[in-house]
């Protein structure tokens, strides 16, 4: 039995937004623990750790959500740190679907937590609990995440909305500051851009010369994005290519070791586990690296560890040997394995793409024929990798009856530069958790449930391009 690449509990629950705290080089993920139970049960915080990011201990609760009359019943998003004296501070939102605010609509709470351990035992400085002042909703005042800027003032940001605006564009950072993480002063908003409805689980941090605003958007793309700048002051930029992953990677949040960056958030899952069920919020676990650019621009790939925990080669055979050329000016060419792939594996192609060329990429538990899989597909003239899959959804048995229409899976592309020359596609596939990277550089988060088994294949379409080098590999079973 392998063991699972993304993480998810074992008690039939699903990984919410995770806060990520490094301590001593081992990375604790604190996460909203979420029961798909009708009636709702309150939301807990749980812990799982990993020193590697390949091997998780999952802890099970750490602060406990708050009884059916308190205002914590739901324990959502905040953040962690670690103030002089060693005593760790969990802010958190606290939210009961009984206790509403003066909008109508439950409200919602920061609120503060102390422990010696950082684990297990949390005290609850309810005293200390505060909601939104006035101008901002009183039901959109969540995800605390304090940090200490340059000149050691404790600084706090929540994600709020304006009171009054258009609907779309009230979301803002507000900002508190504090010299002890006890006492807080409202100050001016941290970002106030009227872009979204709101700028969820925020996260910000600096590296070298550059600081980073990370934030969740749920109005256009439903996507986690980042900001640049100078100072933690701002101005802040948006880089060419600003977000972490694409619609099925959410609540991004990031920690940092040995002056790397890695970005924790969850894999979407879809109702009654099918291709075309809807996203649902929560999912399992999954981690990408972040690697920063000469011009100091993200890039996002999976971490080294990761992809060297797969060592056991898998033997595939196709009709021509590797490497191979594939080319077809007005068509379509694709080899395709003798051999089905198992459920977990890790694969890299390094492709090499000539001008003019529209497609190639990877076909992911193909039909012996490749004509049904699905597929992972560069599209040179269009700068973007696409998801998509064949069929796609159909509501008949006749070829009008097939979403023939739609060009690939709706929500699943991402920009990504590919000039004439080599590239190279990575993908990780868990079950039905499927992680695309190209050029260690852009990533794609999806699930992939209808098609359970098949081949690996490759294939160009309308252009040429060689398939250089083919690496597919396992974990050794335990």
């Amino acid at each position: 039995m392998s063991q699972q690449v993304f993480f998810q509990p074992g008690d039939g629950g699903w990984v919410g937004d995770v806060i990520p705290f490094q301590h001593d080089g081992e990375f604790w993920l604190f996460y909203l623990h979420e029961l798909r139970e009708d009636p709702k049960p309150g939301t807990a915080w749980h812990l799982v750790t990993t020193k590697d990011l390949t091997q998780f201990v999952d802890h099970g609760v750490s602060l406990p959500h708050g009884t059916p009359d308190e205002p914590d019943f739901n324990a959502y998003t905040g953040s962690v740190v670690l103030d002089d004296h060693g005593v760790h501070h969990l802010f958190y939102t606290g939210q009961n679907p009984h206790r509403l605010g003066a909008d109508g609509l439950p409200l919602q709470l920061v609120m503060h937590a102390t422990s010696l351990d950082g684990m297990k035992t949390w005290a609850k400085l309810r005293n200390l609990t505060f909601g939104a002042p006035e101008g901002f909703e009183s039901a959109d005042w969540r995800d605390p995440f304090v940090f200490r800027d340059p000149d050691g003032l404790w600084r706090m940001l929540v994600a709020a909305r304006h009171s009054d605006g258009p609907e779309r564009r009230r979301g803002v950072i507000a900002q508190f500051v504090s010299r002890n993480l006890m006492h807080w002063s409202e100050a001016e908003p941290f970002w106030d851009p009227r872009r979204y409805i709101m700028h969820e689980c925020p996260d910000v941090f600096q590296w070298g010369e550059w600081w980073y605003l990370v934030y969740s958007e749920f109005s256009d793309s439903f996507t986690t994005r980042y900001r640049m700048a100078q100072s933690p002051d701002g101005p802040w930029t948006v880089p060419d290519l600003d977000t972490i992953d694409g619609r099925a990677f959410y609540a991004s949040k990031s920690a940092e070791r040995d002056g790397r960056r890695f970005f924790f958030g969850w894999i979407a899952s879809k109702e009654g586990a099918a291709d075309d069920g809807a996203w649902q919020w929560a999912g399992t676990l999954a981690v990408l690296e972040a690697r920063q650019n000469d011009d100091g621009t993200l890039a996002f790939g999976f971490a080294d560890e990761l992809v060297e925990s797969f060592w056991d080669d898998i033997p595939l055979q196709f009709d021509v040997p590797l490497p191979a050329r594939l080319g077809t000016p007005d068509g379509y060419g694709a080899l395709v394995s003798h051999e089905d792939l198992p459920g977990q594996f890790y694969a890299r192609a390094v492709f090499a793409i000539d001008a003019g060329t529209t497609e190639c990429g990877l076909l992911l538990r193909a039909s012996d024929d490749g004509d049904e899989s699905y597929v992972l597909r560069l599209e040179p003239k269009r700068g973007r990798l696409v998801f998509d899959r064949w069929p796609r959804r159909a509501t008949g048995t006749g070829q009008w009856e097939i979403s023939g229409d739609v060009p690939f899976e709706i929500e699943l592309e991402r920009p990504c530069p590919l000039p004439p020359g080599e590239h190279t596609l990575e993908v990780i596939v868990d079950g039905d958790a499927c992680v695309a990277v190209v050029d260690r550089r852009v990533a794609l988060s999806t699930r992939i449930y209808d098609r359970t088994a098949g081949r690996l294949g490759a294939f160009v379409g309308e252009g040429s391009a060689a398939l250089e080098s083919l690496v597919v590999r396992k974990r050794t079973d335990n």
